[in-house]
């Protein structure tokens, strides 16, 4: 039972010291972890897995849920130390349970040791049987004694406690939480203090930014500021609000009343660097869940809005309704064909690597593989290709990614530009963007267009700009 006077916390309603009975919030942190090993994307599987939680318990699961993959690899280097043959021998969902007792044992400070230790062993015994759940006690209960140890008790002592067979990267790698593929191709790009900097952003919680929709910015921040809700203004774009932490968006008048809308800043430059006339037909070929639909929409552009899955766009058409648009067209299409023509502008968002949203996808650093960055750009320059012939002469290519890698922005669109000389890279108007998003197109050393191909593009870099990685490229078809 509960002891007396004492209120459940978020994650341990149902928690006992005696008989135990596993709390709905950490059998739902079981299946989440489970559900991105079968290859569900974690905001998928979050909303489905714990759509039947309170909003208490909900904000406790993302948070253990969210901690442990951002430090998932200081988890690995001291529950490894603890179990004979490593962590890598082990089920991968007993790994998981493991992972799960560990963060709440040693970073949440909310969570008792008993009901950290107790309730991961009732969930190994339920999931894995007797003789697991007998490991995860032992394993639990010497991280308990060993807490204050160095090596337990930081990442740079964990860090540290690795054997002389681990080099300088296999450290940071442990210190950052990210694989060691990703860090190794940062380090060739930026310096090794750049990418410290970009790790430590990829581990903070991402905050809630939010843009006005059909009001001002002045009048959004009022109306919130009467739910006693003070924002701040967001880094690059003046005209968008950060949230405080734990707010309940969905709880808000405003984004009840469809005056506002979540976008990160990062992305938001994307259509501020189009630059895009009102009354221009654009489609946005890339559309869902329909962030930069919304945005153009604003920019006052008439807009057909396409991806190519009908579920992902259910998405979209949900925003739209909240905002009480219902002028937009949406379509099933497929953007490396889209069967459109003689259009004012098109917009396409690729499907990338996300390697400049990792904060807010912190499941995305486990998930990619180095040959992802290999195969992603074939696809991203079939679709393209597929855009510019969508478009008038005289008219607008807007190419953009989350991405931070070479290989999916200025590769892509220098070997495009080389294989259309029709088109050119365009600077936007001054003023558009802030100067210090815009860079030079700088492809990888030896790609045919080094050298050949000049423009400026967008470069948003969180660790520069403190908001999430974008590219994009304006590309005008010569009239």
């Amino acid at each position: 039972m509960t002891v007396t006077g004492t209120p459940p916390r978020a994650g341990d309603r149902g928690a006992t010291r005696g008989a135990v009975t596993v709390t709905p919030s950490r059998i739902a942190a079981a299946e989440l972890l489970a559900a991105l090993r079968g290859g569900t994307l974690l905001d998928t599987a979050f909303e489905r897995v714990t759509g039947s939680l309170d909003p208490r318990d909900r904000r406790w699961v993302q948070e253990l849920v969210y901690g442990v993959l951002r430090r998932r690899a200081w988890h690995d280097t001291i529950l490894t130390a603890r179990i004979t043959g490593g962590l890598a021998r082990l089920d991968a969902d007993l790994a998981d349970l493991l992972r799960l007792g560990s963060h709440q044992l040693l970073c949440m400070g909310s969570v008792p040791a008993y009901a950290a230790i107790g309730q991961t062993v009732e969930l190994a015994k339920r999931r894995h049987g007797v003789g697991a759940s007998k490991l995860v006690n032992a394993v639990l209960r010497r991280l308990d004694r060993e807490r204050e140890l160095p090596a337990v008790r930081t990442v740079e002592g964990a860090a540290a406690s690795l054997g002389p067979e681990y080099d300088a990267i296999d450290r940071l790698a442990v210190r950052t939480s990210h694989p060691r593929w990703l860090l190794e191709r940062w380090l060739r790009r930026w310096s090794r203090a750049d990418v410290e900097a970009l790790c430590a952003y990829d581990n903070t919680e991402a905050p809630v930014v939010i843009r006005p929709f059909g009001i001002t910015t002045d009048a959004l921040r009022d109306a919130l500021a009467e739910r006693d809700v003070h924002a701040t203004t967001a880094p690059l774009a003046d005209d968008m609000l950060v949230l405080p932490p734990g707010v309940q968006l969905t709880q808000l008048g405003a984004f009840q009343r469809g005056q506002c809308w979540v976008q990160d800043p990062g992305s938001a430059m994307v259509v501020r660097y189009g630059a895009l006339a009102a009354g221009a037909q654009v489609a946005d070929l890339c559309a869902a869940p329909g962030g930069k639909t919304l945005a153009l929409l604003e920019a006052g552009c008439q807009v057909l809005a396409g991806d190519r899955s009908d579920a992902r766009l259910d998405r979209l058409r949900a925003n739209l309704a909240r905002v009480g648009r219902d002028d937009v067209v949406v379509e099933v299409l497929d953007a490396t064909d889209p069967g459109l023509v003689n259009l004012d502008a098109v917009l396409v968002d690729v499907p990338c690597t996300g390697t400049g949203t990792l904060r807010r996808h912190p499941d995305a650093r486990w998930r990619l593989r180095a040959s992802d960055v290999a195969i992603l750009p074939i696809t991203q320059r079939e679709i393209l290709e597929g855009a510019a012939t969508t478009v008038r002469p005289g008219g607008l290519v807007l190419y953009s990614t989350c991405a931070l890698e070479t290989e999916e922005n200025d590769d892509v669109v220098a070997a495009f530009l080389v294989a259309h000389p029709d088109f050119v890279l365009e600077a936007p108007p001054e003023g558009t963007v802030p100067d210090e998003v815009l860079d030079a197109l700088t492809p990888s050393p030896g790609h045919p267009a080094e050298g050949g191909v000049r423009g400026t593009v967008l470069r948003v870099l969180p660790q520069r700009h403190d908001v999430d990685g974008a590219f994009a490229a304006r590309l005008r078809r010569r009239a």
